[in-house]
């Protein structure tokens, strides 16, 4: 695919196409989900600009890869038979990304506050608006059939961001801080 042209006038009217050819508002569900899971995207982009650790590097490349399809799919009607669709591999990929990182780490015996090193606060930001994007999905999903293992992909992810964060606090001994409840 080639894009030759940033513009093409076609949303001026506060509509936008989807995959399959259909025009639908820009505040309607489906563009606010794939919406979401864009600026996830730009966040993760963020966060791998400030981590030098190639390993977590790479998984995050991936994570971004796995977004667009994510985002294609959103864009994309279930009645549509052309459609570029997540795969069971890709949320299989995720749990044993989250269970290698977890079995390194003590066990959890208390809340984490999102803080430590920029890297680290930016795990938080990431898990938090894939929170977001997972409760956009949801709204979708009560309104039309989507693909599940989009809802169950971001689940899972939000999961994996919060493990990086106590996995890169570990690997740079920084000291996590619990929350106090007084």
């Amino acid at each position: 695919m080639r894009i030759t042209r940033v513009y093409t006038k076609q949303g001026d009217d506060g509509k936008t196409q989807l995959v399959d050819g259909s025009r639908v508002y820009k505040d309607n569900s489906r563009v606010c989900a794939y919406g979401d899971v864009d600026e996830l995207n730009s966040f993760i982009g963020y966060l791998r600009s400030l981590i030098n650790n190639d390993e977590i590097n790479e998984k995050l490349k991936i994570i971004q890869n796995d977004l667009f399809i994510i985002g294609a799919d959103l864009a994309t009607p279930m009645s549509f038979e052309k459609a570029l669709r997540l795969s069971d591999e890709k949320i299989k990929q995720i749990e044993n990304w989250i269970d290698e990182y977890n079995n390194k780490l003590e066990p959890l015996r208390d809340f984490i506050l999102p803080y430590g090193s920029k890297e680290i606060s930016l795990c938080h930001i990431c898990r938090t608006i894939c929170r977001r994007a997972e409760r956009s999905v949801v709204k979708l999903m009560k309104e039309e059939e989507i693909n599940k293992n989009v809802l169950i992909y971001l689940n899972r992810l939000s999961d994996f961001f919060f493990v990086l964060a106590r996995y890169i606090s570990k690997i740079n001994n920084i000291k996590e801080e619990f929350v106090s409840w007084k």
